[in-house]
């Protein structure tokens, strides 16, 4: 059975520019990757659980931000080089990232030191327009940014909803 995980796709419009928010990992492996390192903000999620509620609380957890109030798209799933299944959904919304504070993991690091430190999850979060997003973007989730745009308007989806 492949891990599951679910995320958020948070976008808005700045000067007519789709800007979506995404994030860096963290921990030593990221530390001096860019392009083509960046998610959006995702986690596992157990089979069964509604992966709406695992991508709301995944955000909250990576951002420590909850997700804006606003009409979901349901963006799908994509399977990652590694088998993993990530189930995506865009909301239309603006967030202030400045406080955005990740929780944290524990790793053996140097490996092999006996020595546990403990790293963010996330380290850096962001408003990317997508043209930039299609750089600094995990390549097995460049289908997500394909799906949000061949929307009939991504820049309108959700108004007056």
């Amino acid at each position: 059975m492949p891990k599951l995980s679910a995320g958020v796709l948070l976008y808005r419009t700045r000067d007519g520019v789709v800007e979506v928010l995404i994030a860096h990992p963290g921990g030593p492996f990221w530390a001096r990757k860019d392009n083509g390192a960046w998610s959006i903000p995702k986690g596992e999620y157990a089979e069964g659980e509604d992966p709406w509620a695992a991508a709301q609380r995944e955000f909250s957890e990576e951002l420590g931000l909850s997700v804006p109030a606003g009409h979901r798209l349901d963006l799908g799933q994509l399977k990652q080089s590694g088998g993993k299944v990530v189930t995506a959904f865009a909301v239309r919304g603006d967030l202030d990232v400045s406080d955005a504070r990740s929780n944290t993991f524990e790793l053996e690091w140097p490996k092999g030191s006996g020595t546990v430190r403990e790293f963010p999850e996330v380290d850096r979060v962001g408003w990317f327009p997508v043209a930039q997003a299609r750089v600094k973007l995990l390549k097995g989730q460049l289908g997500f940014l394909d799906r949000l745009m061949a929307h009939p308007d991504p820049a309108r989806f959700g108004e007056g909803a």
